[in-house]
């Protein structure tokens, strides 16, 4: 059993996502994160030792990444004169988009 997430835990992750949580979504959201934890534990036990780190799934053995990926290739884009009239908004170089971020 690892550590547990408190409910503390949880209210604290929650105002640092921006999200409002009810009590009942509190007490659910702590199950979760506790039963994510367990499972990160378990699998913390597994025996590694002969497994080579990976980064990219393109570096597992046999596959070179030739052929999963497309090849890039250079092409031209929109032209910005034809594009930018078509905007809700814009300042003729950039679009222009509502803030997201509110603090």
């Amino acid at each position: 059993m690892t550590q547990r997430v408190s409910v503390e835990d949880v209210e604290r992750v929650a105002e640092l996502a921006h999200l409002e949580l009810a009590a009942d979504e509190t007490s659910g959201m702590l199950h979760d994160l506790n039963a994510i934890l367990d499972y990160v534990a378990e699998l913390n036990e597994l025996d590694t030792s002969g497994v080579a780190p990976l980064a990219q799934v393109s570096e597992l053995e046999g596959g070179s990444g030739a052929g999963l990926l497309r090849e890039d290739r250079l092409r031209p884009s929109l032209e910005r004169t034809s594009v930018m009239p078509l905007a809700p908004e814009s300042n003729g170089i950039f679009f222009k988009v509502p803030k997201v971020i509110e603090r």
